[in-house]
């Protein structure tokens, strides 16, 4: 268990060739250090000026909410048998990257749908007992509405090697998101919709990523992409209007 503990590293650039600014290696356990680790990233997060009615106001590029669910579920989920490795978390220009040892127990596409399955069961009994986590499975339910709400790029879940990564992005237009990254976002919505007794529409894919709906063929265009990947399908092909559900539906 002495290598398990929670590392992160923060670089000024966009890779891990570039200066490390922050280095920080857990040393208060998981229950005792994890409230002050969620702050300590949040602390060191890049923000946004808003200005209200009357003040004027930071906010975090990333949504909090979404980095305690992605902290936890590394923590929870990670293989302890994997030697050498331990919850990793590193804050790049452009990202923030959540990497936990261990192969998943469920397909990384399947995150938001599948029941829980938890490989640590009393660790995660403890954390739930202690409030740190719900042990219901509705984590990557909070992240992708954390992040739609704040139409972000759609967050990567990836296995790399013996691991598990996931990836938020910060904020960037529709029109600078990849043509991979707008398929994600889609499937991810259809997905969200459907866990939630909703079907995605033109108008609802609209409104995920600001499209204004003089523009909606961007979002039918999207649609399309994603049905030729193989990741939606029609709700009922007879009637293309009671629009889309992810192809496991």
């Amino acid at each position: 268990m002495a290598r398990k503990a929670v590392r992160f590293v923060a670089y000024d650039g966009m890779s891990r060739a570039d200066t490390v600014t922050h280095r920080q290696d857990g040393q208060h356990g998981y229950a005792a250090g994890f409230k002050g680790l969620v702050e300590y990233i949040d602390g060191l997060l890049p923000r946004n000026e808003h200005i209200g009615k009357a003040f004027r106001e930071d906010r975090p590029l990333y949504p909090a909410i979404a980095i305690r669910e992605l902290v936890a579920n590394a923590l929870i989920h990670q293989d302890m048998t994997v030697g050498g490795s331990g919850p990793l978390i590193e804050l790049f220009a452009d990202r923030i990257e959540i990497t936990n040892p261990g192969q998943p127990l469920v397909s990384p596409d399947r995150f938001l749908d599948l029941p829980p399955r938890s490989r640590n069961e009393a660790l995660a009994a403890l954390m739930r007992r202690m409030r740190l986590c719900e042990e219901q499975g509705t984590g990557i339910d909070k992240v992708i509405f954390a992040v739609e709400l704040h139409q972000l790029p759609p967050p990567d879940f990836r296995t790399e090697g013996h691991a598990v990564r996931a990836v938020l992005f910060a904020p960037r237009r529709f029109a600078e998101m990849t043509p991979e990254e707008r398929i994600r976002a889609c499937y991810q919505h259809a997905a969200l919709k459907f866990v939630s007794g909703q079907r995605m529409k033109n108008a609802t894919l609209c409104e995920r990523f600001g499209i204004d709906q003089r523009n909606a063929s961007q979002a039918s265009v999207i649609i399309g992409q994603c049905q030729k990947a193989g990741l939606i399908r029609p709700a009922d092909p007879i009637h293309p209007r009671a629009g889309y559900v992810p192809f496991w539906a």
